[in-house]
Formats: C-alpha cells, sequence, structure tokens
C-alpha cells in the first residue's frame, strides 16, 4: 500500500476570559483588561493548530503530550509547544501546505493582530504566511464567548508527504 501524499487535521481549543492574565494569541500579546486561563499561556489558537497537527498524523491530542498536570508547561508560551509538535511533524516526513483558522471572540477586536500572528506562526512553521488564513468571527453576543467570558479558536491544516 503507498504511503498517504495528504493528510488533514482539524484542531479546536476554548479558554475561560479571567483578570490578571496576559491575553496571548496566535503568539501575540494582545492588550485586554482580561487574559485566557489555562495551565500553560492558554493560547488558543496554538492550541488549536497544534491539535489540527496532531490530528493529521493521527497522534495523541495536545493535553496528552503536554499534559496540565506536568509542571514543565506550566505558564509555558505555547508556540515553544508549537515548535516541538512541528518537530514532530517533519519527524514523520511531512511539510504543511496551508493552515486555514478561526479565531472566535466578541472582544477585543483581532483583525489589528492577525498579520503579526500570521509572520510569528509562518516563521515557526517553516511556511509562508499567505499560507496561513485567521479568521476573526464573533458571537454575535452567544452563549459564553458572545458574553466575553471565554475566547475560542479552531484549525484545519494539510500536510503534504516531503519528496
Amino acid at each position: 500500500m503507498p504511503e498517504q501524499q495528504y493528510r488533514i487535521g482539524l484542531g479546536y481549543d476554548i479558554h475561560r476570559l479571567v483578570e490578571g492574565r496576559e491575553l496571548i494569541i496566535g503568539g501575540v500579546r494582545i492588550t485586554h483588561e482580561k487574559g485566557l486561563l489555562g495551565h500553560s499561556d492558554a493560547d488558543v489558537l496554538v492550541h488549536a493548530i497544534i491539535d489540527a497537527l496532531l490530528g493529521a498524523l493521527a497522534l495523541d491530542d495536545i493535553g496528552t503530550l503536554f499534559p496540565d498536570t506536568d509542571p514543565r508547561y506550566k505558564n509555558i508560551d505555547s508556540t515553544i509547544l508549537l515548535k516541538n509538535v512541528y518537530k514532530i511533524v517533519k519527524k514523520e516526513g511531512y511539510k504543511i501546505s496551508n493552515i486555514d483558522s478561526n479565531i472566535i471572540a466578541q472582544n477585543p477586536k483581532m483583525m489589528p493582530y492577525i498579520p503579526k500572528m500570521k509572520e510569528i506562526l509562518a516563521d515557526i512553521l517553516e511556511i509562508n504566511p499567505a499560507d496561513i488564513s485567521i479568521k476573526a468571527k464573533t458571537k454575535e453576543k452567544l452563549d459564553a464567548v458572545g458574553e466575553n467570558k471565554a475566547i475560542e479558536a479552531n484549525s484545519a491544516v494539510m500536510l503534504i508527504k516531503k519528496n
């Protein structure tokens, strides 16, 4: 049976907004009165991309690979976790074709930060920023996200087998 040339993965994450934490999404510090609660820096976009990459390889999820019970990951910069996962992608013989993501937040507005997010992610993942789509959405004031209690993100990635 021939090796699979293409693999697709989906990722999702949500974190509660709380006072006393920095808001970091896509590796970018965002000016806001609240930040995301989590064991790490709670970067929902990076976590969704990590889970999408792991899913494309049919591996365990982010919580299994980097458990919140492990003190090594307390307040860790999620881009470090992304770098580690990208090493796995390369070890498995794949490269990233493209990433399509959504950040879902009622506030703050994400659009001003998206170019820097794409730059940071492209650098880590060794792809062109034009191969990364990050869209900003709201929940039209519905559910926990719409009530400014949480922020969520989802992501899809396509991997291609290296020659």
